[in-house]
């Protein structure tokens, strides 16, 4: 799924070649993470972007990604075996914040789910109220399910040194 929104902007997935403007955005998210690179991080990359469901989808502007997140698209047994999304990672570049991009790069996603007959979109959040009131503009609801997650703490701390 590819289109124009914002002036100039265009949403699209992600291929191979986006790896260093993914890499700038992956860093963006988060000082605390460390982020695959090099040789190891282009080919997991590419690895991401060849999975049956996934995407990562994006907003190029000014000739580069500046806004993007990534979606699963995931085979269920229930609401009559439609899949369901599970969308991760959304970020934009600290300069491009407020102009709709990462709004859009989420509609894109929608749009995609709903050709795809999914019949939910999910995402989780951190606990800010700014970043939970603009995922209810797109059209999230929060009160309807409550997320949870549980870290592998051991990788984590490996990881992240």
């Amino acid at each position: 799924m590819s289109g124009t929104g914002t002036t100039g902007v265009l949403y699209r997935a992600l291929v191979p070649e986006d790896f260093d403007d993914a890499v700038a955005l992956y860093r963006a998210m988060s000082s605390k993470r460390t982020v695959a690179e090099g040789d190891f991080g282009r080919e997991r990359f590419s690895q991401i972007l060849g999975l049956p469901g996934t995407a990562i989808y994006g907003a190029e502007l000014d000739g580069r990604i500046v806004s993007m997140a990534t979606s699963h698209l995931l085979p269920n047994m229930t609401y009559g075996g439609r899949p369901y999304v599970l969308v991760e990672n959304v970020v934009t570049l600290g300069d491009y914040r407020n102009r709709g991009l990462a709004r859009g790069v989420l509609e894109a996603i929608i749009a995609a789910a709903w050709g795809a007959d999914a019949y939910k979109v999910m995402l989780l959040t951190g606990r800010s109220a700014e970043a939970r009131g603009f995922y209810e503009k797109v059209g999230f609801d929060g009160e309807e399910k409550h997320g949870m997650i549980v870290r592998n703490r051991t990788a984590s701390q490996a990881h992240n040194r």
